[in-house]
């Protein structure tokens, strides 16, 4: 495309959807990018999760999130998003990944898989949902093995390894017990994580008390094979049968397409990228930063509750250069 948009909008998360509501009611010209479907972290949650925030903090531009409980869950969620997306109109083309950004001194190519569109701003609204963090241990390649929970059916009746203690792993270890599974956690630390949701917390700890879910604390997961799981017990190594492994141990943003695009990240293993707090300017010019890709390997610093004013931050530094 030969015209250029006022802004770029590179991701279709609650955060993308807001800068996007933002530009529009700025009269800026916009186009939000995304590589899969609309809201696609969101989408990719497990099927029964609860938010941990209310309704109202998950808002975006001031439109109404009306939820008969008082926590949303994911289907509300995605089903607010997309009213959001579909009755303002936005300009979104979904299954579009970016591939690269380029600059000319004046404006930015957009290099997608399906062609180039061409920007005076970018906004990186990315998250950090697509990339696992690896546990880098024999058998993590096997099929039995997920970084992503969906559904608990699937683990009915077999034999389930949980890596993790916090809230990804807590919902997987006791939707999956509760459909019949056998559930073993593994857990580095010496307790259930002190994040997890207050009024889950006190099932998964009394079922591990009562025996219902095993657990190992003080412990990794050593290898994985095809029909049993090593683990690395203060006691030693311990051999489990097994069936699947969930392995609930975090994600990361997409590293190298910010470096490739130009942004510096702290040389510590945070990763921060640099950006401007006030106006989320990147250290690139005319490149921001929204949402939790923020928050480098620190994942738990931003979330959509608090990283919607990025969107305001943003457009009104795009407007006073428009």
């Amino acid at each position: 495309m030969d015209a250029a948009y006022d802004v770029i909008i590179i991701g279709g998360g609650p955060i993308g959807i807001a800068c996007a509501l933002n530009a529009q009611r700025a009269g800026l010209s916009y186009l939000v990018l995304e590589k899969g479907c609309l809201t696609n972290s969101l989408y990719n949650y497990p099927l029964y999760m609860t938010f941990f925030s209310t309704s109202e903090r998950l808002e975006v531009g001031n439109i109404p999130f009306v939820c008969i409980n008082p926590k949303p869950n994911r289907p509300e969620a995605l089903e607010y998003y997309r009213r959001v997306t579909t009755s303002n109109h936005l300009n979104v083309r979904l299954f579009e990944e970016v591939k690269e950004i380029k600059s000319n001194g004046k404006e930015y190519t957009i290099h997608t898989q399906d062609g180039l569109y061409h920007a005076r701003h970018v906004i990186i609204a990315t998250g950090f949902y697509d990339i696992p963090n690896m546990l880098n241990i024999p058998g993590e390649q096997l099929p039995k093995v997920t970084h992503y929970y969906k559904d608990p059916h699937f683990y009915a009746t077999r034999r389930v390894l949980v890596v993790g203690a916090n809230n990804s792993a807590v919902d997987a270890a006791l939707e999956t017990y509760r459909r019949g599974a056998d559930v073993t956690m593994v857990i580095r630390e010496e307790s259930i994580g002190k994040r997890v949701k207050y009024w889950v917390k006190p099932d998964i700890e009394n079922r591990i008390k009562e025996g219902s879910i095993k657990a190992y604390f003080h412990s990794s997961l050593a290898e994985v094979r095809e029909k049993e799981a090593v683990i690395n017990t203060p006691e030693g190594l311990v051999t489990i049968p097994n069936d699947f492994v969930i392995a609930m141990t975090g994600y990361q943003p997409n590293f190298s397409f910010l470096e490739k695009t130009g942004i510096a990240l702290s040389d510590d293993a945070k990763k921060y990228p640099a950006y401007n707090p006030i106006t989320m300017e990147t250290n690139m010019p005319r490149i921001y930063l929204a949402g939790v890709v923020c928050g480098g390997m620190d994942t738990h610093v931003w979330f959509i509750e608090n990283s919607r004013e990025h969107a305001d931050k943003i457009i009104q530094h795009i407007k006073t250069r428009v």
